[in-house]
């Protein structure tokens, strides 16, 4: 016989699952006590409506519409930096209050800026929505700048209490943070590269366990891509900690690739070679070591990656092609991880440890270490101010729907007008089609909550009534609301808007008619502006910036092997993979944060982003440790390499116009087989060549060879994301 399940287990269950960790409740319960002592403590006793109005909007704004990373404590200390910030939006509003035309020009220029700061970082994006609303509150009749005092002390003691609340009252427990997901990463890694060791050496069973592990690396690789992480966890400020979190991630990636591609060489598969085995077990030592390091455990000192590796032996003028390409492999291998470790300890380091690095005469991997702060993201805002990216649209479509709510509610002179922008704030998304789904639920959740409310007005107009309804009210909205979807959290919200303004003023039941009709004209403004700006969101720029990003990493591929060779210089090729290279991923971050547009299911993106990485990330690793011309010695080898590289460089562009139409229906044209160049490096050791550069050339070719591999699988690809 079965076991009957409670009913009481089901609903924890179903909870979990819409709540994890119970960060919803937590919140909603840390608001309802803030906002509720705010509220009672100004409005009753102390007497003073203004005061009760921005404290608790305080409260709301950030306490509900922040959505802040980190810890307790680091979400605290956010809070209380945001407090100038908040004083002088709400002084500025409540300045170009004088008139509809000055609030709403003002609503436009603050609009856009406060939304395009998030192109500066995670906390900047979870703060934005949040600073909207006290621009918003304030810049609305009447025109009071005498009640300024008030409403600065309103939000102060709004924040100030969220801030302590958050680090007092139930706190959240620590979110996983980005590097403790690469350190999980890193180890899979080496435990990887560790089986891979095995493989070398023949022992038993070996392969069966690289297949496993390798199953297992690429699950917690899948844990730090940027689409995969929540918003606040994504390292993507303009700041050296972030660039340099991300570049160990891309190492990590290109780790995974190399490993992958000497796992699939028969060549290599029991070849019993203990020297290749032992610089494979030194890598994968680095790897776990960084791993330590990314987690900052005690005594652990800094690691630059595996020892370089020593000149030819004499031995090696007897070693075959074979064995050339899969060493080659192994220094790739250790290059990376390499670069993974330095990456680690710039982003765990003190600010300007690495700032004496010699910069090359190449591209410098890590060029931002010992870049000032204030540089950094001055060049990445500068970055994405061109009409492709998708934080400037955004921010355009956000800033001219808000002005042209303010514009409607100062002219029609709507009641409760600021009602209209917080509908065009909330329910506003990044494509008119996933706006237009908001729209029905949006609109049924506010007139069930208007009709409530109203029934609520006429059966009992006391005041009292309300203050007793507010705790409950709050609960409601911020806690219930969430988990049972869009149109009961709008039904709600307009219950608690209905329950607190019958506080502050004389209220009857026109108060919930005006509340839908403000909410109707809200979201027919947030419709429009999403219809007549960037209707598909960032499916377009995601099409056009991908396939520039290719052809960019191509064109820096050919350039980074004429540089080697001694013929071109690569920074500024490099340089423009990098702006491709920040479009791009903005954009498919974007993209999975959209409904699927069918239109865009011919592609598989996280392909063609890999193929443009592998070409960017390789190459700069290749450049890294040496300098231009390193491969001139060598003029026949390098100019086969060079002419390769302007191949695949032809192939990486035209598969980037397919990409930008939509579709990818033609291959490349056949590359020449791997190994001419190993076979041609052989014949220079068996000449007597000893200079361990000369590996450089195999190492090169075996890149390219990826490359081209790296661009079939995305002219093979078909399947929707």
């Amino acid at each position: 016989m079965g076991i009957r399940r409670r009913p009481g287990g089901d609903l924890r269950d179903r909870l979990r699952r819409r709540d994890p960790g119970y960060r919803l409740i937590r919140r909603a319960a840390r608001l309802t006590v803030v906002a509720s002592l705010v509220f009672y403590g100004c409005r009753y006793g102390l007497g003073n409506v203004t005061l009760a109005i921005y404290g608790l909007f305080a409260t709301v704004a950030m306490g509900s519409f922040a959505q802040l990373p980190g810890p307790a404590a680091v979400r605290a200390r956010t809070l209380l930096a945001a407090v100038p910030v908040a004083w002088a939006l709400v002084a500025v509003g409540t300045v170009l209050a004088v008139s509809t035309a000055a609030a709403s020009a003002g609503m436009l220029v603050i609009g856009f800026a406060v939304a395009f700061a998030g192109v500066g970082g995670p906390r900047l994006v979870g703060l934005a929505n949040a600073l909207q609303l006290f621009y918003i509150l304030a810049c609305f009749p009447p025109y009071q700048p005498d009640t300024l005092p008030a409403r600065l002390a309103g939000v102060t003691l709004g924040v100030a209490l969220v801030a302590l609340a958050e680090v007092t009252l139930w706190p959240d427990p620590a979110p996983v943070s980005f590097p403790r997901r690469l350190a999980a990463a890193a180890g899979g890694l080496a435990d990887l590269v560790d089986a891979l060791a095995d493989v070398l050496v023949a022992r038993p069973g070996a392969a069966q366990e690289a297949a496993r592990r390798r199953v297992r690396a690429a699950q917690l690789l899948d844990q730090v891509r940027m689409a995969r992480l929540p918003v606040t966890a994504r390292p993507i400020s303009a700041g050296r900690r972030d660039r340099a979190w991300r570049d160990a991630a891309g190492a990590a990636q290109e780790v995974f690739a190399v490993a992958g591609s000497l796992a699939s060489r028969p060549d290599v598969t029991g070849s019993g070679d203990a020297d290749l085995s032992g610089a494979l077990r030194r890598c994968a030592a680095s790897l776990r070591h960084s791993a330590e390091v990314a987690v900052r455990r005690p005594g652990t000192p800094a690691d630059d990656g595996p020892e370089p590796r020593s000149p030819l032996p004499p031995s090696w003028r007897a070693a075959d092609p074979a064995r050339l390409r899969a060493d080659a492999a192994v220094r790739t291998l250790a290059d990376q991880v390499g670069t993974h470790a330095t990456a680690v300890a710039i982003a765990t380091g003190p600010r300007g440890r690495h700032a004496a690095r010699p910069v090359e005469a190449g591209a410098d991997r890590f060029w931002y270490a010992g870049r000032s702060a204030w540089s950094l993201y001055r060049q990445q805002f500068r970055a994405h101010l061109t009409p492709r990216s998708v934080y400037l649209e955004g921010a355009v479509r956000l800033a001219v729907a808000l002005a042209a709510a303010r514009v409607i509610a100062g002219v029609v002179d709507l009641q409760h007008g600021f009602w209209v922008l917080l509908a065009t704030l909330s329910l506003m998304r990044a494509s008119a089609s996933d706006t237009r789904t908001t729209l029905r639920p949006a609109l049924v959740g506010t007139l069930a909550g208007g009709a409530a409310g109203g029934l609520l007005l006429l059966v009992s107009p006391e005041r009292q009534a309300y203050a007793a309804l507010l705790p409950l009210a709050l609960v409601l909205a911020f806690g219930v609301g969430p988990l049972l979807g869009l149109g009961w959290a709008q039904a709600l919200l307009t219950l608690l808007l209905i329950v607190v303004f019958a506080q502050l003023n004389p209220a009857s039941w026109q108060l919930a008619g005006a509340r839908v009709v403000d909410v109707a004209v809200g979201a027919v403004v947030g419709v429009l502006a999403g219809l007549l700006l960037w209707p598909r969101g960032s499916g377009s720029e995601l099409r056009r910036n991908a396939g520039a990003y290719l052809a960019a990493s191509g064109r820096a591929a050919e350039r980074i092997v004429e540089a080697l060779a001694g013929r071109a210089d690569a920074r500024p090729a490099v340089a423009a993979a990098r702006r491709a290279e920040a479009l791009a991923t903005s954009s498919f971050v974007q993209y999975h944060a959209e409904r699927d547009d069918p239109r865009l299911s011919h592609v598989e993106w996280d392909t063609v982003l890999a193929a443009a990485h592998r070409a960017g990330y390789g190459g700069q690793a290749l450049l890294a440790d040496r300098r231009p011309g390193a491969l001139a010695p060598w003029p026949g080898p390098a100019a086969a390499l060079v002419t390769r590289a302007a191949r695949l460089s032809y192939g990486y562009a035209d598969v980037g116009r397919q990409v930008t139409r939509g579709r990818v229906d033609r291959a490349p044209a056949p590359a020449e087989p791997e190994g001419d160049v190993a076979r041609q490096v052989h014949a220079l050791l068996r000449d007597g060549e000893n200079r361990p550069e000369v590996l450089s050339l195999v190492q090169v070719d075996g890149w390219l060879a990826d490359l081209d591999g790296h661009l079939r699988r995305v002219t093979g690809s078909g399947r929707p994301r």
